[in-house]
């Protein structure tokens, strides 16, 4: 699992140097080994024997956070899906994009990509898996915005990383909720405590926040809009993240901590109404679109949103419907991307007003597409999968149950399951007899269709394979794979079996028949009822309101960054000191942190007093004097004040560390003085002088207050008795300064050193170079 996560990331650090030889081998090629080498893997372990195993490797001990890892039968699907639908996207790819294009960005964006999903669905640990989850949204923005030269692609692309980072940063409250209220960062430690996490205060919260997290990633309704937009990107792009594996991050999220949340009569409420309203918004707006790859993401939309549905219903029944699904989707509309990127790159076009009669010009386009649609449409065909999944799922409507709320959604459900699926078989129709059927329409296409070549073909014929080997043989997949992913998700065994054929008795065909007739009629009168679209959505729509939100956002916030953002230091300066006085004192206040207790603290006598007030009145000289180097000199005796005040209160160490500093300092800014511009008296105004003077001194009240509260407040144990015993035994010094700053904080004081030798260079090369300049003029 740990190799399966970081074999794709360093890949990813060579690809930059094996593109270079992408004119005479497609950079894809070097790629394909990782995910197909993964998937092997995997493969192996899929059987009836399987059992769940984990792995634990240290993070941040201090923390308790451990980089835990678990396959069971769910993460186990998903990293078959990864491996293996990346794997044909791969191989696709070194087809569909041509060796001009900048292959090295797109193959470390993919691998990027793969990896954080592996991260995903390997993790155990909830940090590790919201670090990866981040990173699925930064990845896939680098993928839809590929071609950035395209409009479309960056306002999908930002679309897309909006709302699912939004998203994402819901998701990181839920998931520290959760840690505070177990005490623990792992899932299946989370497990162990479904009736305190179900009884806590923050139970509410806890769901909001996660349901948002999988909500947003998954395209339900209303966050569904980012999906469509991100079809701008290459075809590889949308069969791979848009149909197989990022938009079901959200639903492994929620089949995760099923077993959690089931307890809860209100996941079932809000998963289950947010499915099903996602199922039938999604396939009714897919007959509207006029793009190939539009109809196709909101056809995913209408799926995801079945299997959310699924999920929230709970049941046995539902759970293994819900799992099956995943893997049936995967392969037909991985499939049916892949058709329309073939239409796409063969004819020039995806606007399927421009297409029709293509069967006879790509037959095998034509044939690949049939099993996909018919499969996605649920056509009462037992050697499709998608028949047996929405079969499943009309079995799994008809059996709910509840009360009050519950109990009316319950019997609502089954006739939302059909309306939902109508216009699934409507739109996978439209799809098929508007692309492949009808008239040839030759002058419209921007170029001659042909078939698409062989390696462009082999992976959809993989899939569409899947789809009819699925459908002769579900029980192979049953009980070596679906049953271990159903039990993972509902927490109990499960043997479920699917039939090769339920008979011509029973409701769920019935619903399945209606479907198809309905549907049918639906199909052959469409132009009589398209017209419907323009009163539902008609104007309203929301993409409009996330483009007028955005749009407010940055209006609204030009105004105010332009209202302080004047190109003034001073402002900048002053407005930075407020901000850090105000929270300084508010989270003070908040916290019960002022322990101003001036009891065990040590005398100040007389010399004390001396160089204290000495350093007051050079720091006040600096203010009036108007030579520079009469400043840097009286800057000093503050500096040098300082040191005696740290041999008086016997710190000789410290005394010696800031006498050095001190010289430095002074001797550094002797050196450029006469670079420094020069000090002149500025014209203030009196109410900027109050301003300005009254900042000054609140901030030095502050940081004594701080400085004495810090001494006085005792909420953690003192560090420094862990340096005093331990100094002699791993630094093997006397001295806990030295043994801290050479031996405990080495590597720190290594890098501040570095980082000081660096910025000497940088600095000695912007002379050097200002040099050249004056010697040129």
């Amino acid at each position: 699992m740990l190799t399966a996560i970081f074999l794709p990331l360093i890949l990813a650090c060579l690809i930059p140097f094996l593109s270079k030889w992408k004119d005479s081998i497609h950079t894809g090629w070097f790629v394909l080994p990782i995910p197909f080498s993964i998937f092997v893997y995997l493969i192996t372990q899929v059987g009836t024997q399987f059992s769940p195993f984990e792995r634990s490797y240290s993070w941040i001990p201090s923390l308790q956070i451990n980089f835990d890892l678990y396959l069971d039968g769910l993460s186990l699907l998903f990293g078959l899906l990864i491996s293996g639908i990346g794997s044909l996207v791969v191989l696709y790819s070194v087809y569909y994009l041509h060796k001009s294009e900048q292959l090295g960005h797109f193959y470390v964006y993919l691998l990027m990509f793969m990896a954080a999903m592996f991260g995903v669905v390997f993790s155990d640990n909830v940090f590790a898996l919201y670090t990866f989850w981040e990173l699925t949204s930064l990845s896939s923005f680098l993928l839809i915005g590929y071609w950035n030269h395209r409009k479309g692609s960056r306002y999908g692309a930002l679309k897309s990383m909006l709302i699912t980072v939004f998203g994402g940063l819901s998701l990181l409250g839920g998931l520290l909720l959760l840690t505070i209220v177990t005490d623990t960062t792992s899932i299946q430690a989370m497990m162990d405590q479904k009736e305190t996490i179900i009884n806590s205060p923050q139970f509410g919260w806890i769901l909001g926040f996660i349901f948002l997290g999988a909500f947003t990633k998954s395209a339900q309704f209303p966050f569904h809009i980012w999906l469509p937009d991100a079809m701008e990107a290459p075809t590889p792009v949308s069969a791979y993240l848009h149909s197989a594996t990022m938009v079901k991050a959200g639903i492994f999220l929620i089949a995760r901590f099923l077993p959690i949340f089931s307890l809860s009569e209100w996941f079932f409420i809000i998963v289950s109404t947010v499915g099903i309203v996602t199922l039938c918004w999604g396939s009714y707006m897919a007959v509207r679109q006029t793009d190939l790859k539009g109809i196709l993401a909101f056809s995913t939309i209408s799926q995801l949103g079945m299997i959310m549905a699924m999920l929230g219903f709970g049941t046995k029944v539902a759970v293994f419907a819900a799992v099956f699904h995943i893997l049936n989707h995967a392969t037909f509309k991985g499939s049916l991307f892949m058709v329309a990127g073939i239409i796409d790159h063969e004819t020039g076009t995806r606007d399927i007003r421009k297409l029709g009669g293509l069967m006879t010009l790509m037959p095998i386009t034509a044939t690949l597409a049939v099993f996909g649609t018919f499969s996605m449409a649920g056509v009462p065909l037992p050697f499709l999968n998608g028949f047996y999944s929405k079969e499943l799922f009309f079995d799994a409507s008809l059996h709910l149950k509840g009360e009050g709320l519950a109990q009316t959604l319950a019997a609502i459900i089954p006739y939302l399951a059909v309306f939902g699926s109508i216009f699934t078989f409507v739109y996978s129709m439209y799809l098929f007899f508007g692309t492949f059927r009808g008239e040839y329409k030759e002058k419209e296409l921007p170029q001659k269709p042909h078939e698409a070549p062989i390696g462009m073909l082999i992976s959809p014929i993989i899939l569409v394979l899947l789809v009819i080997t699925i459908g002769l043989i579900p029980e192979l997949f049953n009980s070596a794979l679906i049953d271990h992913v159903a039990e993972a998700v509902k927490g109990e065994p499960m043997e479920k079996h699917i039939k090769f054929w339920h008979g011509w008795d029973g409701t769920p065909l019935h619903m399945s028949l209606i479907v198809v007739a309905l549907g049918a009629l639906l199909v052959s009168f469409r132009s009589y009822w398209s017209g419907v679209y323009k009163a539902v959505p008609g104007a309203l729509s929301l993409n409009k309101a996330y483009d007028w939100l955005v749009d407010r956002t940055e209006k609204y916030s030009s105004t105010i960054t332009n209202g302080y953002m004047n190109g003034s230091l001073r402002r900048y300066v002053r407005l930075l000191l407020i901000a850090i006085l105000l929270g300084t004192i508010g989270t003070m206040l908040l916290t019960n942190g002022l322990a101003l207790n001036p009891t065990d603290v040590e005398d100040v006598t007389f010399p004390e007093m001396l160089v204290v007030i000495m350093m007051v009145l050079a720091a006040l000289a600096t203010i009036f004097t108007n030579n520079r180097i009469a400043a840097i000199l009286i800057l000093g005796v503050v500096g040098y004040g300082l040191a005696i005040l740290f041999v008086l209160y016997r710190a000789p160490d410290l005394a010696l560390t800031q006498l050095i500093i001190e010289t430095v300092t002074v001797a550094l800014f002797l050196l450029v003085f006469m670079h420094l511009p020069e000090l002149r008296k500025r014209h203030e105004s009196a109410g900027t002088i109050l301003i300005n003077a009254s900042i000054a001194i609140l901030f030095g009240a502050m940081m004594t207050i701080v400085g004495i509260s810090s001494y006085n407040s005792k909420w953690f144990d003192p560090i420094s008795d862990y340096f005093l015993e331990t100094s002699v035994k791993l630094g093997g010094g006397h001295n806990v300064v030295n043994v801290i700053l050479v031996d405990m904080r080495g590597l720190d004081t290594l890098f501040e050193i570095t980082v000081l030798g660096i910025a000497a260079l940088a600095i000695f090369n912007m002379i050097k170079l200002r040099r050249k300049k004056g010697a040129k003029e």
